[in-house]
């Protein structure tokens, strides 16, 4: 084992240099999973970026893909939430 140190992917933890895990590539990135969560399930999930979508000069596109000066603007923006007469936000009775 390397000295690098590894973080389980599912639990967070932190693993030590004699500590067992099981590593997954998935293109240039390295995922690992401790030996109590491989057990638990093998299978690795939840490890994809989410890519967000919005609209851009008329069509809608990923973020990733426009130039710095949209991206940053996009960054700025604010969303609003408008409340109904009640002062709720979502019209339901919880809030």
């Amino acid at each position: 084992m390397s000295e690098e140190k590894y973080t389980c992917h599912d639990c967070g933890k932190v693993l030590e240099n004699d500590e067992e895990y099981m590593p997954y590539k998935v293109g240039p990135e390295i995922y690992v999973k401790c030996k109590a969560c491989h057990q638990k399930d093998p299978i690795l999930k939840n490890y994809q970026q989410t890519e967000v979508y919005s609209r851009v000069v008329g069509y809608i596109r990923p973020v990733k893909q426009w130039n710095k000066g949209k991206q940053a603007e996009f960054g700025d923006r604010k969303e609003y939430v408008a409340e109904d007469e009640k002062g709720s936000n979502c019209g339901c009775s919880c809030c």
